[in-house]
């Protein structure tokens, strides 16, 4: 995109684009009884089929002692309408503390597509071994729910004087908060941790979606039950109360909200009852959680700019073993690496022009060399037309230039750096720039480019790199910092992971969408994490 302090008026994004976040809450009924002193300890798996294979997403927590268990946990899954969505539900006796499954004693699972159960809202259906046979009377519950209200609760709570339940010690209280389901019945929200040998708990604050705790109704009534902690799963009763979200926001931090905990059978036997304890709302604070979307929609510009590296290891662009050789059909692994990035990339943009810059390359007519020049050779206007003007200026530069070195990345980088550094100056979620690097090798200038990577990890951008050929990728794994921190030659550190960094050669062989899903996967959670940190709310949003 052609760089402005104002950005133009975005462009309506393609309803392709809206995914939205489909929660989906799992019960089990009569399920298979896999221990022998007690019940089955039941936790259920979900996976995806991905390319053909079952990718695990995400699991419940463990339900003890419990074969008709409703997890605490949900499953939130983006849903795509345009896309065929097979989930898979694998229930499992924990038997120990390892996170592999063969270690678990298999319950049984059920296959189906996201869009079955968001036409139905709720299924249950039976559960099945692996040999196609029914596991027992077992069946799985699978209620669905869209998660359009982005506002998120987040509630402190403590008790006081709680009743004590244990024969030698105090309770160990924690809190199960439930809404009213479609079938009449409380569905479990969310449980807080336990807090051991106390009758005064302070639970640490957590956060759900408003919508999963009251479906968004301020006004609907909510139970809260608190119970103290057994290890075999028999949680003792302490009481219970009913309440709404819009009474447990009059808590505030210098005037807690307190409710009385209520035994109704202690309540029936006893004439000087009064109650089971007290549970202090200390907080509570009602936010709203952007997504992507929201802030695409909220009409932020992804900045796109393309970097391409014409050092001489690429060899010379006639020959056929260079990287840059067009083949007959007119593409080789740059140009490959162009398309799939930019025609996912340009839908995001109103304008859809492109700055394409090249390095390691000597220009006519002094043949000196430049680590940060215009591909079409037009420094005062480096921008191409959409992604097929990136590949027309490449086509035509490439008879004009001489490949040299060296493999600088940072002049590139900082360039970009120097408009995403413009850009913070509006203070609004405007504009956020994509820097994609296409390169054959090992970088150069390691030091500087660690540098300005971690300078830029302030700024709003991101930087994508495909490395081309067959070359030792190692150095770019490097600045991928999925696995560490990346810090700059001088120690500091970069404030968040802004490089993702993908080889070509495991793309060569697989539909082109597959490496612009590998390519672009952290980028949407790069820009929420970006304007989060800067407490910058869409451009377009309204309070919570």
């Amino acid at each position: 995109m052609a760089y402005t302090v104002t950005p133009p008026p975005a462009g309506p994004v393609g309803s392709q684009y809206c995914v939205c976040k489909v929660e989906l809450s799992i019960c089990g009924q009569n399920l298979l009884d896999r221990d022998v002193t007690s019940k089955s300890d039941p936790f259920c798996v979900l996976f995806m089929e991905v390319n053909g294979k079952w990718v695990e997403l995400d699991r419940t927590e463990t339900a003890v002692n419990n074969l008709n268990p409703a997890f605490a946990k949900k499953f939130i899954v983006d849903y795509h309408f345009e896309e065929v969505q097979k989930l898979k539900f694998a229930l499992f006796d924990q038997d120990k503390s390892s996170t592999q499954l063969y270690e678990h004693d298999f319950l049984g699972e059920f296959s189906c597509t996201l869009g079955t159960i968001v036409s139905s809202k709720k299924i249950t259906r039976t559960l099945l071994l692996g040999n196609g046979k029914p596991a027992g009377k077992g069946m799985i519950t699978i209620a669905a729910q869209e998660l359009s209200d982005n506002r998120v609760i987040t509630l402190s709570m403590a008790g006081r004087k709680l009743d004590k339940k244990d024969l030698f010690g105090k309770s160990d209280p924690f809190l199960e908060f439930h809404k009213p389901g479609d079938d009449g019945k409380w569905m479990l929200v969310h449980r807080t941790e336990v807090i051991k040998y106390t009758l005064d708990p302070v639970w640490k604050p957590f956060t759900v979606p408003l919508v999963s705790l009251c479906d968004g109704d301020m006004e609907k009534l909510i139970k809260v039950v608190c119970y103290d902690y057994d290890s075999d799963g028999g949680h003792d009763f302490i009481g219970e109360f009913q309440t709404s979200v819009a009474r447990l926001c009059e808590a505030q931090d210098a005037s807690p909200l307190e409710l009385e905990c209520i035994n109704p059978k202690k309540q029936k036997k006893k004439k000087n009852y009064k109650n089971s304890g007290i549970i202090i709302v200390k907080s509570c604070k009602i936010a709203r959680d952007f997504s992507f979307l929201d802030y695409i929609l909220g009409g932020c510009q992804l900045m796109f700019t393309v970097g391409i590296d014409f050092t001489a290891s690429n060899g010379n662009p006639q020959e056929p073993s260079s990287l840059h050789y067009i083949n007959p059909l007119g593409t080789n692994e740059y140009l490959s690496a162009i398309w799939a990035v930019g025609q996912i990339i340009q839908d995001y943009d109103s304008d859809k022009m492109f700055p394409a810059l090249g390095f390691g390359a000597q220009l006519p007519p002094d043949w000196k060399v430049s680590h940060e020049f215009a591909i079409n050779f037009n420094p005062r206007n480096p921008f191409c037309s959409g992604v097929e003007g990136i590949v027309q200026a490449y086509s035509a530069c490439l008879p004009h230039i001489r490949f040299y070195g060296p493999t600088n990345f940072s002049p590139i980088i900082n360039h970009v750096a120097r408009f995403a550094a413009q850009a913070t100056q509006q203070e609004t979620a405007s504009q956020y720039f994509i820097l994609l690097i296409i390169t054959d090798g090992v970088i150069s200038d390691m030091d500087e480019t660690r540098h300005a990577v971690v300078q830029a990890s302030k700024l709003p951008m991101s930087i994508i790199i495909v490395g081309v050929g067959n070359a030792d990728f190692a150095a770019m794994e490097f600045l991928d910092g999925d696995s560490r921190v990346l810090h700059s030659y001088t120690g500091e550190e970069a404030v968040r992971d802004i490089v993702q960094f993908v080889p070509f050669r495991n793309f060569r062989n697989v539909p082109k969408e597959t490496l612009a899903k590998a390519v672009l996967a952290e980028l949407p959670q790069q820009v929420v994490q970006y304007f989060k940190h800067q407490n910058l709310p869409p451009i377009n949003s309204e309070p919570a």
